[in-house]
């Protein structure tokens, strides 16, 4: 029983510290993506700013107006982290 400790320690470990956080920001990251709607100034993980102008759920994606025009993207390919702080309100000190 006392050799099978040290492996369950590790595993625990690992879970804690790596499986579970990352778990956590994926099912973050999902409802961020499927809380979009018009209107919203995101940014892309490739760092494409632009305006959401159409959404489609049928196959998950969304169309992204920019200066140069529409572009369609998936909704997994804008950033939860960035988009978050491009609409969040502005404090003044």
């Amino acid at each position: 029983m006392m050799d099978l400790l040290p492996f369950v320690a590790m595993f625990a470990v690992v879970y804690f510290f790596m499986i579970a956080p990352q778990m956590k920001r994926a099912k973050k990251e999902k409802k961020f993506a499927a809380e979009l709607k018009r209107g919203d100034k995101v940014i892309t993980k490739s760092g494409l700013h632009g305006k959401v102008s159409d959404l489609n759920d049928k196959d998950n994606s969304c169309v992204i107006e920019t200066m140069a025009g529409k572009i369609k993207f998936e909704r997994s390919a804008i950033s939860m982290e960035m988009s978050s702080k491009l609409n969040a309100p502005v404090t003044v000190k």
